[in-house]
């Protein structure tokens, strides 16, 4: 008898579950976006106007943001008269040393190196105009890092760093546009 109460309150919980679910996602969008009545977006290029030049990172960011609007989004691209639209620049990329790591390494004379650090910092400034919803538009300046050893190539940085920020800055931005919190 007691197997069947237990069968029987399992059964219960797990109906209860269901229950109580469907409920809260009637109530609640996962998808969380604040982007209802919007339907098209245009996103310009953002020039690289910063005084050190990566002659690859304004058509890689720009291509980049535009990839993740178009693909997680329902907007439509254009080049006229959109719902949306977004334009900026890229106003600093800089390289500066940063520390002395813990990691030591042995030369061949038996000596300890210890390994520098160095900080790739990009920054990137946004206008963000909303013409259905004009209170939501917003001027802003977005920034990030990436501490690497020195010990990097200039194109091992350029092809794993460079990208890491960008994409930081792009979550960072597609977030305070689309994430209704």
């Amino acid at each position: 008898m007691k197997s069947v109460n237990k069968n029987g309150m399992s059964k219960l919980k797990i109906i209860f579950g269901f229950v109580i679910l469907s409920l809260f996602q009637q109530c609640y969008s996962f998808t969380g976006s604040s982007l209802t009545d919007e339907k098209t977006v245009q996103i310009n290029e953002f020039p690289n106007n910063a005084a050190l030049v990566n002659p690859t990172l304004s058509q890689q960011f720009s291509t980049d943001i535009q990839n993740r609007f178009l693909q997680r989004t329902t907007l439509k691209g254009t080049k006229s008269n959109p719902d949306i639209l977004i334009e900026g620049e890229i106003s600093d990329y800089n390289f500066s040393p940063t520390t002395i790591s813990s990691n030591t390494l042995t030369n061949p004379s038996g000596g300890v190196v210890q390994q520098a650090q160095s900080k790739l910092t990009i920054t990137v400034k946004v206008h963000y105009e909303n013409k259905i919803h004009p209170d939501s538009s917003f001027d802003r300046t977005y920034s990030d890092e990436a501490v690497y050893n020195s010990d990097l190539s200039q194109s091992q940085i350029e092809t794993s760093q460079v990208k890491l920020v960008t994409d930081r800055i792009i979550n960072k931005i597609f977030n305070d546009i689309v994430a209704n919190w």
